[in-house]
């Protein structure tokens, strides 16, 4: 009788335990929704005012703005995507490894967005007279191209590896889609650290250099309201920006802790409020983008006050 009522609490408390995980995991998960609402909205007004502004089209700084955008929704889809198929979905590895290699390339494409924002910055100020032939808009979507090359380089080294070390039937089976299925060789991790780290350092210094020669100009003309003095924050809230992102990697040391639903915590803490952040404050702060949308909010506002 003592066994069968050992069990029976056993049973229970695993019974309330599966309960409060799944609870905890569809709180998380609503929350995680709104703040990705939120985020496509926000995003989709400051995309509409760049598409339909000829101004804002043609310059550099608001060519990789939009492209980090883009890059930031594209990666919180298939990270939303991702959360949820770690959990529940069954997918075949080639699929599974094509979303994973995109993930990881968008978010190493946002450092070198924001290198290529703060170097812009630093050659709007420091050569004011070559700018215009520096930053084209041909140049700016090279740049772009370049991005990406360089993002899914070591994927493509990884593939090398993994292509000849899985058996045959590997990719036949269905997995619950995570990058560990695909970690068959040390190698492969320490190609994915040492780029990823160097992508990071790399760009902390190029941050680190335009802050201090767009400093320097700053200083040199003594005025707060300059646009040198602009700059000096626009490359701070970069490098404010590579802070994010560099949080976000605490995801992998708290994922092991806290069960099935930490997967959606570091999803909503480390991915989405960063990237919800980042373009909010870039995009109130811009006077251009913050002029737009005035207008666009005062012209809906006064067609609905003339419909009624």
């Amino acid at each position: 009788m003592n066994l069968t009522g050992t069990f029976n609490n056993g049973s229970q408390m695993s019974v309330y335990n599966e309960r409060v995980s799944y609870i905890i995991t569809l709180v998380f998960f609503i929350l995680t929704l709104l703040c990705f609402c939120f985020f496509l909205y926000f995003i989709s007004i400051i995309l509409i005012v760049y598409f339909t502004t000829p101004q804002v089209r043609e310059t550099s700084r608001y060519i990789l703005f939009a492209h980090m955008l883009v890059n930031d929704v594209l990666y919180l889809f298939l990270g939303l995507f991702l959360a949820l198929a770690y959990q529940f979905l069954y997918i075949s590895p080639p699929v599974c490894y094509f979303l994973l290699t995109l993930t990881t390339a968008t978010f190493r494409v946002t450092p070198y967005n924001l290198a290529a924002m703060a170097l812009e910055r630093y050659l709007a100020i420091c050569y004011p007279l070559r700018y215009s032939m520096f930053c084209t808009v041909e140049r700016s979507y090279s740049v772009i191209t370049a991005m990406w090359f360089l993002a899914l380089l070591p994927n493509a080294a990884d593939l090398a590896i993994l292509s000849t070390s899985v058996e045959k039937g590997f990719f036949s089976q269905k997995l619950l889609c995570k990058q560990d299925w695909f970690i068959v060789q040390p190698i492969q991790a320490t190609i994915m650290s040492f780029t990823f780290l160097g992508s990071l350092i790399l760009v902390a210094l190029v941050i680190l250099f335009t802050y201090i020669k767009v400093m320097l100009i700053a200083r040199r003309s003594g005025s707060s309201s300059s646009a040198a003095s602009k700059a000096v924050k626009t490359v701070m809230l970069h490098a404010f920006q590579l802070f994010l992102c560099i949080v976000s990697l605490l995801s992998n040391f708290t994922e092991p802790y806290g069960g099935n639903y930490m997967v959606m915590i570091n999803f909503l803490v480390f991915m989405c409020l960063p990237r919800l952040l980042s373009p909010l404050i870039y995009g109130i702060r811009d006077k251009v983008f913050s002029k737009c949308i005035k207008k666009m909010y005062s012209t809906i506002y006064d067609k609905t006050v003339q419909k009624f």
